[in-house]
């Protein structure tokens, strides 16, 4: 009985210790995964690339399986792009990586397109293909150029400039950054160019280039345009020649008015007269408001050996002597061009005009009236009826014609007709 007793809880022991191994062995059971390999980056894309160079992007090979994987062939197929630096075949174990360069070199503009393919072989004989795509955009290198390629800008008076217009354009697929342009040849500059300055691709920028001789002869000078481009520098050529400046006469030298009435105006004529090379008259001033000029419109060009003619009115403010100098600016070598201009102002004298008629039968008076244009109109001058055969008229100015006539006016106010005219010019003092 108690032999019994002792042998249960062994045979229970033996259950539980089965069924324990039992649970062992179902835990510990797994699948494993076949080798597999991936590319990282993909697809790899290479952007713009200029033409005539490389660029490379490194690809990560990765076995993520469980098992080996065997990399048996790789193939590249697209132009301008090429691997190198994966020594075939190769076994990757679970979980290790291993990497390659891709380079693409595009030989012209434009876009490209291509692929690797990489064959596998797994641990338990499955085959297996991944492909990479790749692409890549080639575009022509930065290039910069002038246009015109030189200036040539003539022949320019010694003291006179001239101005050409320079553009530089990027005919190249990238971006210029340009950051000096240095002239040389002391006679030539350039303005409108603010460096540095950046042109995208088909960009372009136009400036002013200045030929400013100081001497007669040929000059000669260059733009060194200093660029990230592969042409830096870009060289521009200037040439110019200096030619001797003309002359400038005022003819007369000097202008003398004379005497001239306080209140009236006298005129007089002078000329300028260009002689060895063209003259550009920019500008004249006087330094009397009693003078002005006229009959010349400026500025104006004068051909070697032309001349063009002026006009300069003299009218004094007050009795007395007055001078002024008349000056003419120009590109002649000998500006400014000078004229010497006297005058003198005398007082008024009165004038007048003393008219006499023959008496008219029946007449109690009479009537004058003057005109200024010959044949009238007229307008009455006398205040009142002149009972006299006799008038003066202390109205007139200096200079100027005038016309009268007469009308007879008897007791009953009755007018006469005009009688005939007579003309009187008077004389300036």
């Amino acid at each position: 009985m108690n032999g019994f007793r002792l042998y249960r809880p062994f045979a229970n022991s033996l259950a539980i210790a089965a069924s324990l191994l039992l649970l062992t062995l179902s835990a510990s059971g797994r699948q494993i995964v076949r080798g597999k390999l991936s590319a990282n980056p993909s697809p790899v894309a290479f952007g713009n690339t200029q033409t005539g160079t490389t660029v490379s992007v490194t690809v990560a090979l990765s076995n993520y399986g469980g098992t080996d994987v065997t990399i048996t062939r790789a193939t590249t197929s697209g132009a301008g792009f090429l691997m190198d630096n994966l020594v075939l075949p190769l076994t990757l174990p679970a979980g290790t990586a291993t990497s390659a360069t891709i380079t693409f070199a595009p030989s012209g503009a434009g876009a490209f397109s291509g692929s690797v393919s990489f064959n596998t072989i797994a641990e338990d004989g499955v085959n297996n293909r991944i492909v990479l795509s790749l692409s890549g955009n080639g575009v022509n290198s930065a290039l910069l150029t002038s246009n015109p390629s030189s200036l040539a800008f003539g022949s320019i008076q010694v003291g006179g400039s001239a101005n050409l217009s320079e553009t530089l354009s990027n005919t190249g697929g990238s971006t210029i950054t340009i950051s000096q342009a240095n002239v040389t040849g002391a006679e030539f500059s350039i303005s409108g160019l603010t460096l540095p300055l950046t042109l995208t691709a088909n960009q372009s920028v136009t400036f002013t280039a200045t030929f400013a001789p100081t001497s007669a002869g040929p000059a000669s000078g260059n733009l060194s345009v200093v660029s990230n481009a592969p042409n830096s520098p870009l060289n521009i050529a200037f040439s110019g020649t200096g030619t001797a400046s003309g002359q400038l006469a005022v003819t007369p030298a000097s202008l003398g008015f004379g005497n001239v009435a306080v209140g009236s105006s006298s005129s007089l004529n002078g000329s300028l007269n260009a002689s060895g090379a063209s003259v550009t008259i920019t500008s004249a001033s006087l330094n009397s408001s009693e003078f002005v000029l006229s009959g010349i419109s400026l500025p104006v060009t004068l051909a070697a050996g032309k001349s063009t003619a002026f006009t300069v009115t003299f009218t004094p403010q007050a009795s007395g002597a007055s001078s002024a100098t008349l000056s003419f600016s120009s590109n002649a070598a000998n500006s400014p061009a000078v004229q010497s201009i006297t005058g003198t102002g005398t007082a008024q004298t009165q004038q007048s005009v003393n008219l006499t008629w023959d008496a008219s039968a029946d007449a109690v008076g009479y009537n004058v009236y003057r005109g200024t244009v010959s044949g009238g109109p007229y307008t009455m001058i006398n205040a009142s009826l002149d009972s006299t055969t006799t008038y003066t008229d202390n109205t007139v100015v200096s200079g100027q014609t005038y016309y009268y006539v007469t009308t007879a006016v008897n007791s009953q106010s009755q007018q006469s007709g005009y009688s005939n005219q007579t003309t009187a010019v008077v004389p300036n003092p």
